[in-house]
């Protein structure tokens, strides 16, 4: 049984807890700092990267002027060739059948000639003596030219048959670089299909490929500076040559050609290279992100009234 002096010493313990839960308040909620911003249009032109890559000015696509079937490859992707080299060739076997046709043509149309014109000859011996008659005679002279024309025919149809079988060999017309193989050996081809992608010799461009938002206007300066993307100290000067005037279907970008000068040591044909580029500036509205926000599907922004 708890004497007095107990009751004493848990009655001042219980008014002394609840004199501190008396002095607790509940603590205010944190007001989140605002910073305010005067909006106003001013000139703003957002720089743009692209990155690209050194190609050709003048790319060829290479194929046989006749079809048939594939025999030979000589060269392959990246190797450079010569004017005239042969590339590939073709089984000539049909267009030596033609050659060897239109060659018995020709010397059947000779004997021909041969023969109309002793017929000629003849009739115009005998026509002064009256041994044969005007319509005799005419009729050698018409035979004779007829045959004359059937074998300038023939002498053509064999010179076609000879140039055929010198189409099937695939040759350049130009020195450069092979870039790309559409056929091999074995495959039957027709006449005009590519080949060969060549890359000729000569002046090179940097081409770069931008989405037209980003790009409505060209810069005021066509002078440019491209970078080669593996080695930043590896630079040259260029200048804008041309800017498609039609968005590509497939990629809806704009296709940007940089002329460039003689390539430095580094940059070659195919180097991934980059280009920054200042379009024209437009009258804009700067604002912070934190403002921009979202009503259910259309952006919005924080507007603060001057009066609150």
């Amino acid at each position: 049984m708890a004497g007095p002096r107990n009751k004493a010493v848990m009655g001042l313990s219980l008014l002394v807890l609840l004199t501190a839960c008396g002095k607790e308040r509940p603590t205010e909620p944190l007001s989140p700092r605002v910073y305010v911003q005067q909006v106003s249009t001013r000139e703003f032109a957002p720089p743009i990267q692209l990155s690209g890559d050194i190609q050709a000015r003048v790319e060829t696509q290479l194929s046989f002027r006749v079809g048939g079937k594939i025999i030979e490859r000589k060269v392959d992707v990246g190797d450079h060739i010569q004017a005239n080299q042969v590339l590939a060739r073709l089984d000539p076997k049909d267009l030596k059948i033609q050659v060897e046709t239109a060659q018995a043509s020709v010397n059947a149309q000779q004997a021909q000639v041969v023969q109309t014109r002793a017929a000629f000859i003849r009739q115009q011996k005998l026509l002064p003596k009256g041994y044969t008659s005007q319509s005799e005679y005419d009729a050698a002279n018409a035979a004779r030219l007829s045959a004359q024309s059937a074998l300038t025919a023939a002498q053509a149809q064999l010179a076609n048959a000879r140039e055929q079988l010198s189409y099937s060999q695939l040759q350049a017309e130009a020195p450069g670089v092979i870039t790309a193989r559409q056929a091999e050996v074995g495959q039957v081809v027709q006449a005009t299909m590519p080949i060969f992608t060549l890359a000729r010799d000569g002046a090179r461009d940097a081409v770069f490929n931008v989405y037209e938002s980003l790009f409505i206007e060209p810069p005021k300066d066509p002078t440019v500076q491209v970078t080669l993307l593996s080695d930043p100290t590896i630079k040259v000067k260029g200048q804008i040559r041309e800017i498609t005037p039609t968005v590509a279907a497939q990629s809806g970008t704009l296709q940007i050609k940089v002329q460039l000068d003689a390539l430095p040591k580094g940059m070659d044909l195919g180097s991934i290279v980059s280009v920054n580029l200042t379009p024209a500036p437009s009258r804009s509205i700067e604002l912070p992100w934190s403002a921009l926000t979202k009503d259910i599907s259309e952006p919005a922004v924080w507007i603060a009234d001057e009066h609150s």
